[in-house]
């Protein structure tokens, strides 16, 4: 096995652009893209289907080599037969990655469904993890979740009542549940008018915004419809974490924080106030600063 960050021995310098790796897992090409120093860490993008470039974190890159998966059915990275797109398919295909750039106790940053897949890799692999850090993400993929899902963004367009992006986000999340997304061009058009819902405030962003948001793609994957719920098992894993969520989520807000933490016997909770679901882009600062207060210190240990 080739121990990709030693063997390679790259400069990894604050701006540069991402050192993009390909391996093959089960005959299958896995693409992953590598920057920073420091210790590393798994980022699973979400969706499943986002291109690993919207979780791009050049701030978290300058204490942090972040290995950006590219899960299959996206960017680079092949395809699956459509019933393998599971979350321990997912989680089992992270994990290869981590033995194939020799880090032996990785952490692993999974944003919202990039979170499903952490917290079923610490279940898979457990104490294989030195951390896990479950961004704007939820315990569990059924009915339960699209419901929440529901009255949270009906709950956004009420708070912003005068703002006609926000009317028109609530509407194509509608569109969205009755079927208008029918390939990866209709699906971006959508994601274009739901994009203000997935920030506290969108018309107060950061100026990197307006590229980050011209970056944005999505790609379709091709699986079929399963649920997955791991909260009755959650107090099984043991390696510690850090949740970070947006006040305003609608899409995996602060109830399914508070249950995971309530519930994972080595956690602890931070909470972007007024802040969205895509946190590391409206507060890039305050969000790499709470990643790393975490690798500094550690989560709590209950006595």
């Amino acid at each position: 096995m080739t121990n990709i960050l030693s063997s390679s021995e790259p400069d990894f310098r604050d701006g540069l652009e991402p050192l993009q790796h390909k391996i093959t897992i089960d005959g299958v090409v896995h693409s992953f893209r590598v920057a920073g120093q420091g210790p590393v860490c798994l980022v699973h993008p979400g969706g499943p289907g986002f291109d690993w470039n919207y979780m791009r974190m050049p701030l978290l890159e300058q204490t942090m080599t972040v290995v950006y998966i590219e899960p299959a059915g996206t960017g680079d990275s092949g395809l699956l037969p459509d019933e393998e797109y599971t979350m321990p398919r997912y989680a089992y295909h992270a994990h290869e990655i981590a033995k194939r750039v020799g880090a032996r106790k990785p952490y692993f940053l999974g944003h919202s469904h990039g979170g499903f897949v952490g917290l079923q890799y610490a279940l898979d692999y457990p104490d294989e993890l030195e951390g896990l850090i479950l961004y704007s993400s939820a315990p569990c993929m059924v009915q339960e979740l699209a419901e929440e899902q529901a009255r949270q963004i009906e709950l956004y367009a009420r708070r912003w009542p005068d703002r006609p992006e926000a009317q028109d986000a609530w509407q194509a999340w509608k569109d969205m549940g009755a079927g208008a997304a029918r390939d990866n061009e209709s699906f971006l058009h959508l994601l274009g008018r739901l994009l203000p819902a997935f920030f506290g405030d969108y018309r107060n962003l950061p100026s990197a915004f307006a590229t980050w948001r011209d970056n944005l793609n999505f790609y379709l994957v091709p699986r079929k419809p399963h649920t997955w719920d791991v909260r009755e098992v959650l107090t099984g894993i043991r390696v510690p974490a850090l949740i970070l969520v947006g006040e305003h989520d609608f899409n995996c807000g602060p109830r399914w924080a508070a249950e995971m933490d309530e519930k994972l016997p080595d956690s602890q909770l931070y909470t972007f106030v007024a802040g969205g679901h895509m946190s590391h882009v409206e507060r890039p600062r305050e969000f790499a600063e709470a990643v790393r207060d975490f690798v500094a210190h550690g989560a709590r240990t209950e006595a």
